[in-house]
């Protein structure tokens, strides 16, 4: 079974579905597209459906080019219709994988997937999870209700696991060559799955287990979390001390070994590290051990938009002004630079804090037009406002909470009272220094 797979995709003969069309599903999408396999898109939300398949983008750096080639050429179709998965071949997992209010996993998504594939699981398909979650899952979740059709995995389908790596926005690496890690439940899901994601990514790296691979995603994202607190916690040591963070870390950077660069900023946001950390500390308790760095790393990167918050009270203090009945815009709501993601944005929990002390709050942000429903958060009836003079002119302070490469921060200052910056956009400013406020 596992050979006849194999052989069709070598030949770029076997079917793809990708399950869930966000940051993480449509890359996949137009890569396999792009060389050469047909590929089926699955989403629950009948607006993406509709916008792929009249070959438009809904995703900022993704260009709706690529999607119309791929339709044009009959290479790829989406649809919400979950009973065309017994069509395809592979079946690729890309999910959302949340918290639950209490910081517990939230597997409703990959729940309700798997149950839709248990209802159209033929021989020789080849499933693999993605989303990113605890040691254990595919086999606890995936294995358990698959294997309730009867057939049996290795013999008569395959099953692995392969952490997603996207990173949106960065232009170093692509899907084709961010390396890819796969871990099966037997050798010969472990084959089949890195021949797949061989025809399409550079490298591919094997490792024993599906618990494995799993375990990798949140090591990656663990790390970052640790650091990202690390510097964090010094940049509030710093304020106290009177010394300047970005400098100390500029200098340390010189150091051509034992040192890699974390930088600080107004909290944690993007869909994997205030999340993914929380997942292993969680499936740990399970084994009575307690996760103390991640923990620790959690309280510290999630206090510091109130930080951020006491910063912006400070400045405006300097100005005979209080928070309540001030105006503030915010310049950036995306979670990182030049891209239009806004998931677990500090930027919005920075905007609840404001108003929940009476604050007049207003955004600017190129890449995010308009504000939607979030989690925590209902913006839905709040824009960005156009830069201008006349707008920095009617705001009390400034908040730089995302540093786009397409604002001139040394103008923002010029015409602005106060602007409080917490990703050191105002390096180069020389002029109006007296106004910038670090946070």
């Amino acid at each position: 079974m596992k050979e006849k797979l194999v052989g069709k995709i070598e030949s770029c003969e076997a079917v793809v579905g990708v399950i869930g069309l966000g940051y993480v599903g449509l890359p996949l999408v137009l890569r396999f597209g792009e060389v050469g396999f047909k590929v089926v898109g699955f989403d629950v939300d009948p607006t993406k459906i509709d916008m792929l398949n009249a070959g438009r983008s809904y995703i900022g750096h993704i260009d709706g080019g690529r999607i119309q080639e791929l339709r044009e050429k009959g290479q790829f179709e989406a649809t919400t219709d979950f009973s065309s998965l017994s069509k395809v071949d592979c079946i690729i997992i890309c999910v959302p994988t949340p918290l639950t209010p209490k910081r517990e996993p939230d597997l409703q998504y990959i729940e309700k997937t798997a149950e839709a594939i248990e209802r159209t699981l033929r021989n020789g398909q080849l499933v693999i999870l993605e989303s990113t979650t605890y040691p254990g899952t595919t086999k606890e979740i995936l294995l358990t209700r698959l294997s309730k059709t009867g057939l049996r995995v290795g013999d008569d389908f395959l099953l692995a696991y392969s952490p997603e790596r996207e990173d949106p926005g960065n232009q170093n690496f692509s899907t084709q060559t961010t390396p890819k890690v796969v871990g099966g439940t037997t050798a010969d899901c472990l084959a089949a799955a890195a021949a797949l994601y061989g025809k399409v990514i550079d490298q591919v790296d094997e490792v024993a287990s599906t618990e494995t691979a799993e375990l990798v995603k949140l090591l990656e994202n663990i790390y970052r979390s640790v650091n990202i607190a690390l510097v964090n916690e010094l940049k509030m040591l710093c304020d106290r001390m009177g010394i300047d963070i970005w400098e100390v870390i500029d200098a340390a950077s010189t150091k051509p070994f034992g040192f890699t660069p974390f930088y600080p900023g107004p909290g944690l946001g993007g869909h994997c590290i205030p999340i993914d950390p929380f997942y292993l500390s969680w499936k740990a308790k399970e084994y009575g051990f307690a996760t103390r760095f991640i923990e620790l790393a959690g309280e510290v990167n999630t206090a510091v938009p109130r930080f951020v918050v006491e910063k912006i009270a400070w400045g405006l203090n300097d100005h005979e002004k209080s928070v309540r009945g001030a105006n503030i815009l915010i310049l950036g709501v995306a979670y990182k630079k030049d891209v239009d993601d806004i998931r677990e944005s500090p930027a919005l929990e920075i905007m609840e804090l404001l108003k929940e002390r009476g604050a007049h709050t207003s955004y600017h942000d190129p890449f995010v037009p308009r504000l939607h429903k979030m989690r925590k958060q209902d913006y839905s009836d709040v824009a960005s406002q156009e830069l201008t003079e006349e707008l920095l002119g009617k705001q009390d302070a400034v908040l730089i909470a995302t540093e786009h490469t397409a604002i001139d921060y040394a103008w923002v200052v010029k015409h602005a009272a106060l602007v409080v910056d917490t990703r050191n956009a105002t390096r180069d400013v020389t002029e109006g220094r007296e106004k910038i406020v670090r946070a």
